[in-house]
């Protein structure tokens, strides 16, 4: 299949960085360092034969791979495969209303990405993924985003911002057809609210009963309001100025966390779980309506700071105190899949487990939400759909770390359930070093004094175990163990701020996808600036997830916490949607062979996932198989026993319920997938076929007025153009098109 014709609209596709002279050989010289790292890096784990290894080494290859994979593949996707046009006008440009279409500064879209993609997965799921030892979820993290994750979120960007940031759903139904699009609008929309539910839940369970959580997280609220007006009214275009300004701000707020904490003051900001509920329902609402300039945009950006900044630190503190990582590189957990953490085997379940941070189906929906519609210049895709996914990437190698870093023993006895270790720390340190790895009762006694908590057994979910190795790494470099307290709080906070910043936007999101949805049977929806589709829209995903939500924090077995079993393989079905979207869009528009970039991700993730679907829903083992966990639990009630968790024979028919609703609804996800992929294939088929048959929905190509670099510092060309624009660094409109 040809080429797509070069037209004027192409002639510049690249930028300005398309046609590069010979590299010079200080640029060769350090490539080939970083390379050389990164390979050094992969050696010392690879050949590691049981001997404790440091911490940095796995840092190291993890770092040298993301700058190989962003300089050069990146690069390649960009340029060759997807050929980004600086010439042609974004969404943002031609539909700029101030609301949600509105031309960003690609440093503060970069944060707002980055906080809206970067919630509770890079941090949760490779902590408990270290049950299988450090080097199966390491090698995925990094081998998965930089042929996969990063992929899919920088095409996906790519194809929606030529659609007028067209949602995922609906680009599935305009591209591949009126059968696999409505499936995927089903099973797109109805993961969505599952995803923003589970989200909302962690946040909750963090920020209940804390004050300091409570107060510092608010507190980035109107600070984020001031920035908005400061960048849109104040100080137009500074940037960096309104930046000094948020960070200071922001530290006070969370030094200032910590006085409220201790003053009389505490009682105020200490909420209880229905209260936070109502509140993140309220705050979700205004998120998705108010001006994307006002809240979402700079809130997100702030707290990128905040994300990016500690995480950095932590690095750093690795670096310096130089900790080994006490889990075995795989343990035998890996091949038996009996795990107390979670149970199945290596794959698929790690790469289920692991899903942000390597590939991640939610992403997608952000890449096709509020990005395309914020985005200046096609060229900005690379570093903000591809660079941002590496950043994520980077915090989940870093939550390894902490995990791993960790005494298996007490690594084991904060994930294993209290059905698994008991409730006392002699019962736990028994089941413990039946796994084969031993602690005492004195040492995790000791363990939890240390961060000033009653107890650390059962805290499963990860963010305690990831606050833990926080806690250790910094207090070695800072303070000392009588810091570790503060930093295990410190982080508890951190990670609670890590996650909503995913809510909002994820809200925001899910109203799109809704508008898009609903504007295919009443055309006024697909105006998102309709006020009243705006908010009907966004009271029904903010009533959505707020149902899930407010029923599993009143009901431990309801709720959210009944289908949160179904997070890890909903998620990663919607990557395939994704993938499968992107791939389709690849061979439509004359990029045959260069479908493969997408294809190959995509067929890995349909393998894993659908793999993962049939043994949850057939298996036998009542760890992992839904209807075999419902068929115990029944014969459990016609005995007329109670087995745990319940605690009676009303909490047994829950758990009967909702084993069956789990089993149902990943059976129905796993058939609107398949009809996706086959309707998929189906398209591709015919556009390889009949090549004049394939009709793109894309927007035809307008001349862009904006001057903007591509990257985070602009090159010597584009300094230049920006020079002759009359612009500084963050680029701006100008009344006539620069050649």
């Amino acid at each position: 299949m040809p080429e797509p014709e070069a037209t004027g609209t192409q002639r510049n596709a690249a930028g300005p960085d398309s046609r590069p002279g010979s590299p010079s050989p200080k640029s060769i010289a350090a490539w080939v360092l970083v390379g050389l790292v990164g390979a050094l890096g992969w050696a010392v784990l690879a050949l590691s034969r049981g001997e404790e290894i440091s911490a940095a080494w796995l840092l190291a290859a993890a770092l040298g791979s993301y700058a190989i994979g962003y300089r050069f593949y990146s690069r390649f996707i960009a340029h060759r495969v997807l050929k980004v046009d600086k010439t042609r006008a974004t969404p943002a440009e031609r539909l700029d209303n101030g609301v949600d279409f509105h031309p960003t500064d690609r440093r503060v879209l970069f944060g707002h990405h980055f906080a809206a993609v970067a919630g509770a997965g890079p941090l949760v799921g490779p902590v408990l993924a270290a049950q299988m030892g450090y080097l199966p979820g390491t090698i995925w993290i990094v081998v998965g985003v930089i042929f996969a994750g990063a992929v899919q979120d920088m095409v996906t960007l790519f194809f929606s911002t030529r659609r007028d940031g067209r949602s995922l759903g609906q680009m599935a139904r305009d591209e591949i057809g009126p059968v696999g699009g409505a499936a995927a609008l089903i099973a797109v929309f109805a993961i969505m609210i599952i995803l923003l539910a589970v989200l909302a839940l962690v946040i909750v369970n963090a920020l209940a009963h804390s004050p300091w959580g409570v107060f510092s997280i608010g507190m980035t609220i109107p600070i984020a309001l001031f920035m908005g007006f400061y960048l849109r009214v104040l100080r137009p275009g500074r940037v960096t100025e309104v930046s000094l300004i948020g960070v200071a701000l922001l530290l006070l707020a969370i030094v200032a966390g910590g006085w409220v904490a201790e003053s009389s003051l505490a009682g105020t900001f200490t909420l209880e779980k229905e209260t936070l509920v109502i509140w993140m329902i309220v705050y979700g609402f205004l998120a998705s309506v108010l001006p994307v300039w006002m809240l979402l945009a700079p809130r997100d950006y702030l707290s990128t700071f905040m994300k990016v900044g500690t995480i950095a630190l932590l690095a750093v503190g690795v670096f310096i105190a130089m900790p080994t990582l006490k889990m075995p590189a795989v343990t035998d957990f890996a091949s038996r899949g009996d795990g107390p953490v979670f149970a199945g085997s290596m794959f698929p379940f790690v790469f289920i487990t692991i899903a942000c941070g390597a590939l991640s189906g939610f992403h997608a929906l952000v890449s096709s939400g509020t990005t395309p519609k914020m985005i200046q210049k096609e060229t900005q895709v690379r570093m903000i759909g591809y660079g941002a996914m590496l950043t994520e990437s980077f915090v989940a190698v870093m939550a390894v770390i902490t995990a791993c870093i960790l005494e298996p023993g007490l690594y084991f006895a904060i994930n294993s359930p209290g059905g698994v270790i008991g409730t006392t720390v002699e019962s736990a340190s028994q089941a413990v070093t039946s796994f084969g790895f031993a602690i005492s009762p004195e040492a995790l006694a000791q363990a939890a004094k240390d961060v000033e908590e009653t107890s650390l057994l059962s805290r499963t979910g990860g963010a305690p175990t990831f606050a833990l190795g926080m806690s250790e790494i910094f207090a070695s470099v800072i303070g000392g163990g009588s810091m570790k307290a503060f930093w295990y709080h410190f982080a508890i906070m951190f990670e609670a701020l890590f996650i909503l910043t995913t809510v909002d936007a994820g809200t925001r999101v899910g109203r799109f996808m809704l508008q898009d949805t609903l504007g295919n049977v009443h055309k006024s929806f697909k105006d998102v600036s309709w006020k009243p589709g705006v908010w009907l829209a966004s009271a029904v995903v903010v009533g959505g997830w707020g149902y899930f939500l407010w029923v599993g924090v009143k009901d431990p077995l309801g709720g959210i916490n009944q289908l949160f079993p179904l997070f890890g393989i909903a998620n990663q079905l919607l990557a395939a949607v994704a993938l499968a979207v992107c791939t389709t869009l690849l061979v439509k528009s004359g990029r045959l062979k260069w479908a493969w970039v997408t294809a190959v991700p995509l067929a890995w993730d349909a393998t894993v996932t659908l793999t993962a679907s049939y043994q949850k829903i057939f298996s036998e083992d009542v760890r992992v198989g839904f209807f075999a966990q419902r068929d115990k639990y029944q014969a459990g009630i016609d005995a007329d026993k109670v087995l745990p968790p319940a605690k009676n024979m009303d909490e047994m028919h829950t758990v009967v319920t909702n084993a069956t609703v789990d089993g149902v609804l990943c059976a129905l996800f796993a058939v609107l997938i398949i009809i996706v992929l086959a309707d998929a294939a189906r398209t591709c088929f015919k556009a390889i076929s009949n090549p004049e048959s394939a009709k793109l929905a894309e927007v035809p190509w307008s001349e862009s007025r904006i001057v903007a670099p591509a990257g985070l510092f602009p090159t010597a060309e584009e300094k230049a153009e920006l020079a002759a624009a009359g612009l500084d660094s963050g680029g701006g409109q100008v009344k006539e098109p620069v050649a």
